[in-house]
């Protein structure tokens, strides 16, 4: 999903509320199941489940929209284009995403994972409720293209819609909050939390780490978790990791803000599943693990901003002493944060 200009971001979310508040929801419908439940080791999500609570129909409803190519301008695009489930819903082995008309982004595709822990979305945050998230790249001229509004025309006019919409929300009217609120559900039901290292912090079977990754984790705690925090793996900031400035030279999250102190700020990506959300970085230059340990260790750059967790006292050069053993033991925790559960659910299987 690609960066949104300051200006463009106001209009987008001015139409957006508008469109909104033109269409009031009702009640859901009663659900005998709930289907999302905070891992022990997470801490308390900040979306307000109290107000949009994931139910079985709500998440076969969002789990068709997602893979519907109805939400793009000619029907080519869908959610899962760049949103893979084997790869952690992302858009695999692309440094940048392609959209409809196979046009070309600036930016890399983050993984969909754990959303109800975040309150920003997007490399720059642009977007501050999951619930709205989808609008930006269904109306992103490079992702899908489409209208908002015309999205709503065209589920109303399939037959397919109408009785998912009455099973999830007890009508079968179909307006903008329902939509966006069915595609909540279902994101919010992508919960990564049982890799093998959930499994050892929870003391659970399958939790064993070798000695490499029990080293791995105490370097990662030392060196990387001031970004990369809790059980999460990221804290959710805006920050400078020191990449050489190329290409689109992307201003990050200064493209919201415009504010001098953000340029080349771009959001903490959480690691886990990292094994296979490459390629990393906002742009998606590097494609390997390794690459990303040379980078921190060798050729970090004084860009403007650079994060001070960068810049040690008493050190050389900017960036994070790493030894060739520290990389490999690093490299080797890093595998075990890989939630196979996950990535192979078969209720996330596209119906």
């Amino acid at each position: 999903m690609q960066a949104h200009k300051r200006v463009f971001m106001v209009a987008w979310f001015t139409a957006s509320c508008l469109w909104l508040m033109g269409c009031q929801p009702t009640e859901p419908a009663a659900q005998p199941e709930v289907l999302f439940q905070q891992p022990a080791n997470f801490p308390k999500p900040v979306y307000a489940l109290d107000q949009n609570q994931p139910t079985e129909a709500g998440f076969r409803l969002g789990r068709a929209l997602f893979y519907d190519g109805l939400l793009s301008r000619d029907g080519s695009i869908a959610c899962v284009e760049c949103h893979n489930q084997a790869y952690a819903f992302t858009h695999h082995q692309h440094d940048v995403s392609h959209g409809i008309d196979n046009r070309v982004g600036t930016r890399n595709s983050l993984p969909l994972q754990n959303l109800a822990w975040q309150s920003s979305f997007f490399w720059d945050g642009g977007v501050h409720d999951l619930d709205l998230v989808p609008i930006a790249p269904i109306e992103n001229p490079v992702e899908m293209d489409e209208q908002s509004t015309n999205v709503i025309a065209k589920l109303r006019k399939s037959p397919k819609y109408p009785p998912l919409f009455k099973a999830a929300f007890g009508t079968d009217d179909i307006n903008g909050p329902r939509f966006l609120q069915a595609l909540s559900q279902f994101m919010l039901t992508l919960v990564s939390a049982n890799s093998r290292y959930d499994k050892w912090v929870r003391k659970e079977p399958g939790g064993t780490l070798t000695d490499d990754e029990l080293a791995g984790l105490t370097v990662f705690r030392a060196k990387c978790s001031g970004c990369h925090a809790g059980e999460l793996f990221t804290d959710n900031s805006f920050r400078n990791n020191g990449l050489f400035i190329q290409g689109s030279q992307d201003l990050g999250r200064a493209h919201v803000t415009e504010r001098a102190q953000d340029r080349y700020r771009f959001k903490v990506p959480s690691l886990r599943n990292v094994e296979k959300t490459l390629p990393y970085m906002h742009d998606g230059r590097f494609y390997s693990l390794e690459a990303v340990m040379n980078h921190y260790a060798d050729n970090v750059q004084p860009t403007e901003n650079l994060d001070p967790l960068l810049q040690p006292a008493g050190q050389a050069k900017p960036g994070i002493a790493l030894t060739t053993n520290e990389k490999r033991q690093l490299i080797a925790f890093l595998k075990t944060l890989t939630d196979d559960q996950f990535l192979r659910d078969s209720r996330f299987v596209e119906p």
